[in-house]
């Protein structure tokens, strides 16, 4: 039976994570552990802690993952990566050289007859006016340009080193726990946007490196992904069933 995996965040290159190989490495043995029954895979953002595109530079790193999505790709497996708020400047070499399909806003999409409203959940509900104006600040076109005129070396360091600060500002490098539905953005801005998209079936978001799946109505849920630095979490469906889970190593992923 062919199926469908969802996963996010792995903030692969972090400098805050000390077991950066190990996890790189975990990741793709769990993606090589699937492509016997992978119909698709969404990647849904910030699988980089730090990802930056230059016309004739990519960032160095990452050749294990890389090579494992262009052989899933290869194979004639579907790679949907959405860009995060990590890797926000995505160009085009992820699509010709790995063979991706790009999102760069949330999509809703049919997939095996139920509808799926997917994003890696940035900028929706959050009510932080600073992280609004620093979102709005890195996808301005001109400020873009300006980044690409300096050097990699001194611009990817400089991301690299922002991205380590700011997770390090985190009790533990770890998000807030889940706050209840009634306070948790994401959970709000799904309730709000289901009452004109009654007919969606599955939300599904990373971002906010938390563990969840709870029942809107009768027909709709709202999934948050966790991540691959605490919980190396998916979600599958084959079809019938949303299931949310957390890889092992040795295990067979359901």
């Amino acid at each position: 039976m062919k199926k469908v995996y969802f996963l996010a965040d792995a903030h692969l290159g972090s400098r805050a994570i000390e077991h950066g190989r190990t996890q790189e490495r975990k990741l793709v043995n769990f993606l090589e552990s699937i492509r016997h029954d992978a119909m698709a895979i969404y990647l849904l953002g910030d699988m980089f802690d730090f990802w930056y595109e230059f016309k004739l530079v990519v960032p160095k790193g990452y050749t294990r993952f890389l090579g494992k999505i262009s052989e899933l790709t290869d194979a004639g497996i579907e790679v949907h990566y959405f860009t995060g708020n990590h890797d926000i400047w995505c160009g085009d070499y992820l699509e010709k050289e790995c063979g991706v399909i790009l999102h760069r806003k949330s999509i809703t999409a049919e997939i095996m007859g139920k509808e799926f409203y997917l994003s890696h959940g940035d900028g929706l509900g959050d009510p932080d006016k600073s992280f609004k104006l620093l979102r709005k600040m890195f996808h301005n076109q001109t400020l873009q340009t300006l980044f690409s005129a300096l050097h990699p070396r001194w611009s990817v360091e400089l991301g690299l080193s922002w991205a380590k600060k700011s997770r390090l500002k985190r009790v533990d490098g770890k998000e807030p726990e889940y706050m209840g539905e009634n306070k948790e953005f994401l959970v709000l801005y799904t309730k709000e946007y289901l009452k004109n998209h009654p007919s969606i079936n599955y939300f599904i978001y990373g971002h906010r490196h938390i563990m969840l799946d709870l029942m809107l109505s009768l027909t709709s849920r709202v999934t948050i992904l966790g991540d691959w630095i605490n919980y190396y979490s998916y979600a599958v469906f084959d079809g019938q069933d949303l299931i949310l889970e957390e890889y092992v190593e040795g295990e067979q992923p359901l």
